[in-house]
Formats: structure tokens, C-alpha cells, sequence
């Protein structure tokens, strides 16, 4: 078998310089790095890898089709939808992602989302900087009622492992928590209908995959029916809320605050509901929630990890495919060598 090759279709959006990227080394000696790769890019840098890491660079149906060398796909987050399976699968090349790399960092964000809203950490920092303590006659600036997290109540929409570990830190806080039953799915005993969950809880926390069935799950209609302190945090995918209908809640004080580290289009570049500056008790943060150095360090142990599994014929975190055995298939090995050759790359050097 020839050495492999691999490549690295979006390095920046997982290493700003601070990782080690050894493990990756050690799975594969040959990479060809990028920091990003633009959709016109992308059969110039696959190249003849064997092995492509992405993160959110999309392989469609035409990529895949025009990259016969291409034998793993390693996705260097969880979800998958930036991929086509179905064309993997037809073309013999296995797909792996990662899991479980960032739960201690989304939780910390999430709970650092709920603290700074309860505890009304922007408007008091607004306060300092702009002189109102200092000139205030009392030594206590008191102007925005902080709330305590023990005795109020959370509800949770998708209770994996993300969920589970949220609920934990949460009753540690001394908070109930509620768990809304799956959309469209069947009646499971300990959870709530997400109808009559809304209007019981003091905070929304969500944690469910964007689907078919979530899109726009939480919209005017959800929001109408959460109390008028409630607060909603989003670290899931921003598909799942209706952004106009949580922007229109929150200027009409329908709902007490939300924080939000996913939008519907990232980056927004044409603009959001919920980036108009008119909007009052809403943070905002850049997709970040899973973004802690030890998680990022974490992906690319996993990247690694299944590189060597992969080599070993072992389905580790396998999303589709057994691109291992497709190697040796001389079936799959005839169909892909008629497929149109990739392009040439114009340099071997890391970009």
C-alpha cells in the first residue's frame, strides 16, 4: 500500500497556533494543510488525499464523485449534514466524526449565558463604564434586579449527553429541571410535552439536533407561551428558533431575555433579527460555545484516533462507509477509477 496522504480542508476554523497537532502526525506522516477552502478550491486541495479533514468545508455529491483517491472523510465536529452520506457510500469511502469533545465547554457557555442575564452582568458593566457608580450616592448600585438560579426551574430540549450534563450542573445550582419530550417522537415517561413544559419553566436551555422536525420548532407561537421573565438559550443550531418571532418577544418584553450562540446563517454577513441594536436583554456570541482550547485539542486527538482505527479496520465513530475494505474491492476500486480525475494541485507545501 502506497503511504497515505492527507489533507486539511479548514485548519483555522479548529487551530488558531495554539495546538498540538503530534496526534495527526503520528496517524498520517504526509498533510497538506490549509486554513480554509473556498467551494472553488476544493478538488484543487483533495488533490489525491486519501484522507480529508473538515470542518464545515461542504463535500457534495460532484466532489465526491471527482475524487477517486479519496478513501476517509474525518468530520472534525459532530454533526454531518455538511457531507453527503449517501454519495460516500456509493463511492466506497467511510465518513467518522467526533463526539463528546466539547461537553465541559458548552456547558460552562451556557451556564456563563444564564449567570450573565440572572445576575444582569451587562447592563452593571454598562453602568461602571459609562460613570453611573461613581457618581452614585449609595455604595450599592442597585438598578437591575439580579435573580438567584436556586429554587427556579429549568426545561431542557434534547437530553443527551449535553443535556444530561447541563441538568447536572444545574440541580447543583438547586434548580428543578424538567425534560420536554422529544418533537414527533413517542411518549417517554419523566418528560414533559414541550407545550406544557414552556410555561412552567424559568429558563429554556436547548440541546437538540437542527432537523426536519426542530426547524423553527421554537417560534412566536412557544415563546408566547413562556413566562414573561423566562429566559431562552440557544447553543444548539439557530435553524431551531425563529430569530424575527425571539427578536419581536424580546422588544415586546414577552419573554425576559434570551442568550444565543448560534444563529441560522453564520457568518451573518446579510444581517439578523437578532444583531439590531434595539433589542434589550439579549447576548449574542460568535459560535463559541464549543470552542475551549481543550475541546478544539480533543478534536484532533479524535481526528487522530480515527485515522488509526480506520488503518486497523476498526468502525470507529463511523457516520457511513467502510472505506477500509473499499480499498481492497476491486468492484468499487473499477467505478472509481472512471470517475473524472482531480485536478492537479498547484503546490505540495502547507498553506
Amino acid at each position: 500500500m502506497s503511504p497515505l496522504h492527507g489533507v486539511l480542508l479548514d485548519l483555522a476554523t479548529i487551530d488558531q497556533g495554539d495546538l498540538d497537532l503530534s496526534p495527526l502526525d503520528r496517524a498520517c506522516g504526509a498533510w497538506r494543510r490549509y486554513p480554509q477552502t473556498e467551494p472553488t478550491q476544493i478538488l484543487e486541495h483533495l488533490g489525491d488525499a486519501q484522507i480529508a479533514v473538515t470542518n464545515k468545508v461542504a463535500l457534495d455529491r460532484a466532489v465526491l464523485t471527482s475524487a477517486p483517491s479519496l478513501r476517509l472523510i474525518c468530520i472534525a465536529a459532530t454533526g454531518t449534514n455538511h457531507v453527503d452520506l449517501n454519495a460516500a457510500r456509493e463511492q466506497g469511502i467511510a465518513v467518522a466524526n467526533v463526539v463528546r469533545y466539547a461537553t465541559p465547554a458548552v456547558v460552562q457557555h451556557v451556564f456563563a449565558l444564564i449567570l450573565a442575564l440572572t445576575t444582569r452582568l451587562p447592563e452593571y458593566q454598562r453602568a461602571v463604564a459609562s460613570g453611573a457608580w461613581q457618581q452614585h450616592e449609595r455604595f450599592c448600585l442597585m438598578d437591575y434586579p439580579i435573580r438567584e438560579l436556586a429554587g427556579r426551574t429549568l426545561g431542557i430540549l434534547g437530553y443527551g449527553e449535553l443535556g444530561q450534563a447541563v441538568a447536572r450542573v444545574a440541580e447543583a445550582f438547586g434548580m428543578q429541571v424538567l425534560v420536554a419530550q422529544r418533537p414527533g417522537g413517542a411518549a417517554r415517561e419523566g418528560r414533559v410535552a414541550l407545550e406544557q413544559l414552556l410555561p412552567q419553566i424559568d429558563v429554556l436551555s436547548l440541546h437538540c439536533p437542527l432537523t426536519d422536525t426542530t426547524r423553527g420548532l421554537i417560534g412566536a407561537r412557544e415563546l408566547g407561551l413562556m413566562r414573561r421573565d423566562a429566559l431562552l438559550i440557544n447553543t444548539a443550531r439557530g435553524g431551531i428558533v425563529d430569530e424575527s418571532a425571539l427578536a419581536e418577544a424580546l422588544r415586546l418584553g414577552a419573554i425576559g431575555g434570551a442568550g444565543v450562540d448560534v444563529l441560522s446563517t453564520e457568518p451573518p454577513r446579510g444581517g439578523n433579527p437578532l444583531l439590531r441594536s434595539d433589542i434589550p436583554n439579549l447576548i449574542v456570541t460568535p459560535h463559541i460555545a464549543w470552542a475551549s482550547r481543550e475541546a478544539r485539542q480533543r478534536v484532533v486527538v479524535e481526528i487522530a484516533a480515527n485515522i488509526e482505527a480506520f488503518l486497523a479496520g476498526i468502525a470507529r465513530h463511523r457516520v457511513e462507509g467502510d472505506g477500509y475494505a473499499a480499498w481492497f474491492n476491486p468492484d468499487v476500486q473499477m467505478r472509481r477509477s472512471a470517475s473524472p480525475a482531480s485536478p492537479a494541485l498547484t503546490s505540495s507545501t502547507d498553506q
